[in-house]
């Protein structure tokens, strides 16, 4: 009888190939598990929530088409509510050093994301973050969500342009557009490049969310979002500008330039359209 002898080395190799191709396959099988979990928290999960103490008043409201990204969804409202509830702890803890009650009511922290705007590969939309914890007014920020559905991640404003792009031309049209708007705000003081008290936005200062266009599937610009304080005093409040895509096209990273196209519905300022009703 012929003996065959398998060599300690290739008996290992093939031991190592099988157990890495069971992980593969078990990878596999636990992908589509995971995305049917995340898919059922969205068709199942809550777009609002609130909570109030005698300390704080919290809210968050996400739009209803959010739930045609679960992974989004189910991370997004997890950290909104953490990140509220951390809020209300923290408002709890200030108003108990200050002595307990007081003739000022609860801290208040409202939360809303507006209407997305969707292209075939991208998910945006404002959200806006009001929030009173004293003083001589309450303060409203608004911030970009920019979601690539694709690869199912969330991007940065700065990862629309390609790289090295020269955007001093997109700084000077912005620059342009927020003194148009100011024209239209009786004492609004105009700005200018180095100013000494306000000055032209930088773009990597402004939060970007995309702007609806009149071709389908496109966003037909982008909506710059410049809060109170951002161009001007506080009395002025703040600036939503919106520029064609035209403007920007050329600078555009080439994984998102055939996301625009046409035009947008609104150019200029479009403050009292995406704020908050």
């Amino acid at each position: 009888m012929t003996s065959y002898r398998v060599p300690l080395r290739a008996l290992l190799l093939t031991v190592a190939v099988a157990a890495s191709l069971a992980a593969c396959q078990r990878n596999e099988q636990k992908a589509p598990e995971a995305s049917k979990a995340a898919a059922a928290v969205a068709a199942d999960g809550p777009l609002k929530y609130e909570s109030a103490t005698p300390y704080a008043k919290v809210s968050l409201t996400l739009p209803d088409a959010i739930k045609t990204q679960p992974e989004l969804y189910a991370a997004l409202y997890r950290q909104e509510v953490a990140d509220l509830a951390k809020y209300a702890e923290g408002a709890q803890a200030d108003r108990t050093e200050a002595g307990g009650e007081s003739a000022m009511g609860p801290y208040e922290k409202t939360i809303a994301y507006g209407d997305p705007v969707q292209t075939g590969r991208l998910f945006s939309a404002m959200r806006t973050d009001f929030d009173y914890s004293g003083g001589a007014h309450p303060n409203t920020v608004a911030t970009a969500l920019l979601w690539d559905k694709a690869e199912k991640r969330r991007i940065s404003p700065a990862d629309l342009f390609a790289k090295g792009a020269d955007l001093s031309s997109l700084e000077r049209a912005l620059c342009d557009a927020v003194n148009t708007a100011k024209k239209a705000r009786p004492g609004a003081t105009p700005v200018k490049v180095g100013g000494d008290t306000w000055s032209c936005p930088k773009l990597k200062d402004v939060a970007i969310v995309l702007a609806p266009g009149d071709a389908p599937g496109k966003a037909g610009g982008l909506t710059f979002l410049l809060d109170a304080y951002a161009v001007g005093p506080y009395v002025e409040g703040a600036y939503y500008l919106t520029l064609p895509a035209s403007t920007f096209q050329t600078l555009l990273a080439p994984a998102y330039a055939s996301e625009f196209g046409g035009k947008p519905l609104k150019t200029g300022d479009v403050t009292n359209d995406l704020r908050p009703k």
